[in-house]
């Protein structure tokens, strides 16, 4: 196995087992926007029972990802239409991606927990990073700086429209859709 040293790791743990569990939540925030500010909230798309959203601090460009509206910490508490919405979101999600961004790949992921990562473990929500062969280069480790090659309101730009078109791409979004 291969290790990577990342010392400011810690810094964010230390930040997430210390947080109030009062704190607003700001997923729970953008959820409850309802599209009257989402551009300065980074929500691309809505959808009956989901949304996505961009990461505010993206590990690649394109870094989005989609959230039940209702504050639900694991997967098991969901009803099953939330369920089965959020999983159809995620599949659109990587569609929008793949044509937005043509990455070579794509990280799909949940932590559930502080312990396995979770940033608001709270509120369970999908990751999906496109990411590029040759993407990971020594920046993050030695100089703590992370590149992306793309301004946040560019990706959001992109992002917001391949969502609005993807139903011509996805016909079944109508199905559960906004």
């Amino acid at each position: 196995m291969k290790n990577l040293w990342s010392p400011w790791r810690s810094e964010y743990i230390h930040a997430v087992t210390t947080s109030d569990a009062t704190s607003t939540c700001f997923l729970c925030t953008a959820a409850q926007n309802q599209a009257q500010d989402d551009a300065s909230a980074l929500v691309v798309a809505r959808r009956q029972h989901c949304f996505v959203i961009m990461n505010r601090f993206p590990y690649n460009a394109g870094h989005i990802m989609v959230v039940p509206y209702r504050h639900c910490p694991e997967l098991s508490l969901l009803r099953d239409e939330e369920l089965v919405a959020l999983f159809h979101t995620v599949r659109e999600a990587e569609s929008v991606l793949q044509r937005a961004f043509q990455p070579h790949g794509i990280n799909i992921g949940i932590n559930i927990g502080s312990a396995a990562g979770a940033g608001v473990p709270g509120h369970l929500h999908v990751h999906l990073v496109p990411r590029w062969n040759g993407d990971v280069n020594f920046m993050p480790v030695l100089a703590e700086v992370k590149v992306i090659s793309e301004r946040l309101e560019e990706t959001y730009a992109r992002l917001h429209r391949a969502f609005a078109e993807s139903a011509t791409y996805l016909p079944h979004t109508s199905s559960y859709g906004a």
